[in-house]
């Protein structure tokens, strides 16, 4: 066992308004939530099937817990694990999951890793530093972090000043979740004037536009790929909005610089792709997207009507 690295309990049940990242670091504090709330919070989003983190925190807090939402660096990261504060981090989801938050228990400093909280007692999950801060940059860095208040208030950070810009970003995130569209605009709106270069609340912002189909969209997503050169989502948002709007060109550029980015964050990306490049007549291109999507999601539901399209490539 490293000496930077928490001991963290097991936690087995968990809920979509209590996420395991939450209850674990909840317990580290010895601090039960009652899943009865967090399944009674749930009843809200009877459609939804990944996690809300900010109802978890939201729950957190109303049972004694102090908290903060920075965009952080791996050395401040390194600094609250020494303070003995397990760290909440944004990280790339995978196949279909498009982000996912994972307690952060420690590191190694002579092996430059990294080292993530696993539920089951008998795992450890490691990863090299490098590579974990590069994923880790793709949503802007960042980290949640849970205590006592009096702990919270001792965690001195540059970022403090725009947490409740960062804060924004999760609430806006419930709100579009609740269908209450125009009140997570005006959210991040907010989020915005209080820090112009939160480029989470700016990506945001841009996919709100982007599901109403409309062209404001694509500044706040340039604004956003401004401030982190490396937002995955930004670059896949114009993706998405181009192939709507049929500039297969431009939709073709901005899937290959996420893809870029990272490889293997959402295999749909290159169904997408494939179909961009169907529609420019690249043909061969579009077979090995469509493939290179079914290698991704070996159980996509349109996999048959799929592997038909290569057959006829």
């Amino acid at each position: 066992m490293s000496e930077h690295e928490l001991l963290l309990p097991a936690v087995a049940e968990e809920n979509i308004c209590l996420p395991l990242a939450v209850s674990a670091v909840s317990q580290y504090w010895n601090v039960n939530l009652p899943i009865a709330e967090a399944k009674e919070i749930a009843k809200k989003y009877p459609n939804m099937h990944g996690s809300i983190l900010i109802e978890g925190i939201e729950l957190a807090e109303r049972h004694g817990l102090g908290s903060l939402i920075l965009h952080s660096t791996l050395s401040e990261l390194k600094k609250v694990i020494d303070m003995g504060v397990p760290p909440i981090v944004i990280l790339p989801g995978l196949f279909e999951t498009v982000q996912h938050a994972s307690v952060i228990s420690g590191y190694d400093e002579k092996e430059k890793s990294i080292i993530h909280y696993m539920p089951q007692p008998d795992q450890i999950g490691v990863i090299p530093e490098k590579q974990f801060d590069k994923l880790w940059e793709e949503d802007g860095r960042l980290m949640i972090l849970l205590a006592p208040s009096d702990i919270i208030s001792k965690i001195k950070t540059e970022n403090k000043s725009k947490e409740k810009s960062n804060r924004l970003c999760f609430v806006s995130e419930k709100l579009n979740l609740q269908n209450r569209k125009e009140e997570a605009i005006k959210t991040l709106r907010e989020a915005i004037t209080i820090d112009g270069s939160n480029s989470t609340a700016l990506c945001l912002l841009g996919g709100i536009y982007n599901e109403k189909n409309m062209q404001e969209c694509v500044q706040y997503y340039e604004q956003s790929i401004k401030h982190n050169n490396s937002c995955y989502l930004a670059y896949r948002g114009l993706g998405n909005y181009y192939l709507k709007t049929k500039q297969y060109d431009k939709a073709d550029s901005y899937y290959t610089k996420a893809i870029k980015i990272n490889p293997t964050r959402f295999g749909p990306i290159y169904k997408n792709r494939g179909i961009t490049r169907l529609e420019q007549n690249k043909k061969k291109e579009a077979k090995e997207d469509f493939e290179s999507y079914l290698k991704h999601m070996p159980n996509a539901k349109d996999k048959e009507s799929i592997m038909q399209a290569i057959k006829e490539l």
